[in-house]
This record gives structure tokens, sequence and C-alpha cells, in this order.
């Protein structure tokens, strides 16, 4: 588990997990337990869910998470063979943008949002790549919900680490990280409870 006390003694910066090629860094518990509940309540009843969709081998396949798409402005997006159209933030979700904003220092006109009801669930290998993101921008993933371990690898060396997001937690991807890196959500017998992941980006509009 990687805590949200590592930081160089001098300067206090948090200290990059990956050891090449990459810059990833985990902030810790951003957010307090009470204000964590309630934006995981919010999340699961009032955001716009509905299963994730994507051609692979060329066959459709139709994922267990759910996921739903907002930004600043209400433009399309295209991964996996499938065009999605962002919804306007809800009041509360543009509120825990800001909050991931200052924690961070960076900005964001976008979400994509991830709904795991169980450990059942899970993401395999992949990187986020897509065209419409600015180049080696800041990802800010903030889990809401139950702690999940999360795997990076290299995609050259087959390195591999992982650490525990814990609920109310943020963690920042950014530089050559998608280039050089994989990442994943394995899937885990040893929760039943649900997780939001916020996954905050920098898209090309």
């Amino acid at each position: 588990m990687v805590h949200n006390d590592l930081f160089e003694n001098d300067e206090m910066k948090l200290i990059n997990l990956l050891p090449q090629d990459g810059e990833a860094y985990y902030h810790g518990q951003i957010l307090d337990a009470g204000t964590a509940d309630r934006y995981l309540a919010q999340c699961i009843r009032q955001l716009s869910w509905a299963h994730d969709r994507a051609f692979m081998f060329g066959k459709e396949m139709v994922t267990q998470r759910k996921v739903a798409w907002y930004a600043d402005e209400p433009v399309s997006y295209t991964y996996s063979g499938y065009t999605k159209t962002a919804l306007v933030w809800p009041d509360f979700l543009r509120e825990i943008k800001q909050r991931v904003e200052r924690s961070s220092g960076d900005s964001f006109n976008s979400c994509l949002c991830n709904f795991y009801s169980s450990g059942d669930e899970g993401m395999g290998w992949h990187s986020d790549g897509e065209k419409e993101l600015v180049e080696e921008g800041a990802i800010g993933s903030l889990t809401l919900g139950s702690a999940r371990r999360f795997s990076f690898k290299h995609k050259v060396t087959g390195e591999r680490l992982s650490l525990s997001l814990e609920h109310g937690s943020l963690l920042i991807m950014k530089g050559s990280t998608q280039k050089n890196w994989l990442h994943s959500l394995p899937k885990t017998r040893k929760s039943t409870d649900p997780r939001v992941n916020l996954t905050f980006r920098q898209m090309r509009f």
C-alpha cells in the first residue's frame, strides 16, 4: 500500500511512483470520510450511468461496469468504435472537480466516470491514449467507495507496481505515463462494496 506521507523531506513534494518513463503521484485521501460518503451517494444516484460498449476482436462487447461522461461542453468523444456525447456537469460533480484541481494544481475540462458495483468488476490492462486527450496532459483519478488495488505495467520492460486507492483519495498521472505504461484495476473477491472512479481529463475541444 502507498500512503499519503510519501514526500521528499526538504521540499515536501509528492514522490513520483513510477521509476522511469512517466509520472504518477498519489495524494492520498483529499476528502474526509463524511464528504467522500456524500459524494459517493450522489454519484450513484444522480449520474447518468450506462453499460459501456466497445468493439474488440471484431465483436461488440458490453462491459459489466457502467460509465458516464461529463464535460464543459457537450462534445463528442470516440473510443473503441463508439461515439459518446458529454453531458454538462451537475453542480456537485463540478464541485468535486474544483476540489481535485485545488489538490493537484492541474485543470480539467471533462470527466469519465466509472461505476463498479463490486470487486467482481474491474478493468484490464490499457492506457488512456485517445487522440482527443491533450498529449501528456494530467489525468486525475478520484476514488469513492471501496478501496481497490490499482496496478501499473511498463509496456517494454514489463515492470509492475501496485497501490491501494482508498475512499476519497486522488491519483494523478501525467507526462509520458500513457505512452510508456499500462494500468489496470484487477478484479477481487475481497470487495463486495461499490466503487466510483471519477477520471478527470484534459480534452481538446
